[in-house]
């Protein structure tokens, strides 16, 4: 090792960047009716007081592949 010679160090992270990836869509997923990796639809599924529930649908052939609920990030207020 060269005395020298120091190898950069890492880039730190800042404590607010933890959250920064938080909701993701998925683009691609396997469907077992085609038995292969297909493009994807994004349908609202149903409103959930936890947040919005998704159902993601084959591209080539209508069926269902996965599903996904989206959390809300603010509280939910209901009038009765």
């Amino acid at each position: 090792m060269n005395p020298y010679f120091r190898s950069p160090r890492p880039p730190q992270r800042k404590r607010g960047d933890a959250g920064a990836y938080t909701d993701f869509d998925a683009t691609e997923l396997f469907c077992p009716k085609c038995r292969r990796a297909v493009p994807v639809r994004k349908r609202l599924l149903l409103v959930l007081p936890e947040g919005d529930k998704y159902e993601y649908l084959c591209a080539v052939c209508s069926s269902t592949v996965g599903t996904k609920i989206s959390r809300d990030q603010k509280p939910m207020t209901l009038i009765v």
